[in-house]
């Protein structure tokens, strides 16, 4: 036998094409696997998340925001009797019905309420007038009596399931025009020992 002849020996053939494949079905087999592995585990977390999310203790929202312009001019006198220059003021009131609902298993007490608007120079904020003053302000302001109702009262308990509704009045020391060219609104209800409650108007608001 020449030997240069080489017999074929099926026990020691090898075929690299077959391995490639082996190796191909093998990594794609892993890959497979590691994806719906990695698709388990993160439907696994979402479902536990959304088992075990709290929602905030408080919901709301602003159901209906009034604004009514002051132009003030006085003309003052000082201790002698002699009239000073007039002095002019302007102010813009915001009446906004607001409404609070308690959304988990405590009481949650009523700290604050601001209204936040948003001018040229930066947001302007104003505190809710108190119960005291938010009645002054409709006697001094006759023509808004049609609005004159309860008004939210800080400290109050809002006990678990509990609606709050209320109107409360702020004031800017901004010309009409001014508060024209407001870019934004929106109310802060603050509680105590929880996070502020952010309210936007979804509705137009009515000048008056």
């Amino acid at each position: 036998m020449s030997l240069l002849h080489v017999q074929n020996d099926p026990a020691h053939d090898f075929d690299a094409s077959s391995e490639g494949e082996d190796l191909a079905k093998g990594s794609s087999y892993l890959l497979w696997t590691t994806l719906v592995a990695f698709v388990a585990v993160t439907v696994g977390i979402t479902l536990f998340l959304m088992a075990n999310r709290v929602p905030p203790v408080a919901a709301g929202e602003v159901t209906q925001v009034w604004t009514h312009g002051v132009h003030t001019l006085t003309s003052p006198v000082d201790a002698n009797g002699v009239q000073a220059p007039d002095e002019q003021f302007d102010q813009v009131l915001v009446l906004a019905q607001i409404r609070v609902r308690n959304q988990s298993k405590d009481p949650i007490v009523l700290k604050d309420m601001l209204t936040n608007a948003t001018f040229e120079d930066g947001i302007h904020s104003s505190y809710a007038a108190t119960a005291l003053d938010y009645d002054r302000i409709f006697i001094a302001y006759p023509e808004l009596k049609s609005l004159h109702g309860k008004t939210l009262i800080r400290e109050t308990v809002v006990a678990p399931g509990q609606q709050l509704d209320g109107t409360i009045i702020s004031s800017f020391h901004v010309s009409k025009a001014q508060w024209a060219a407001h870019k934004d609104l929106n109310f802060s209800i603050q509680f105590k020992y929880h996070p502020d409650l952010i309210l936007t108007p979804q509705g137009p608001v009515t000048e008056l």
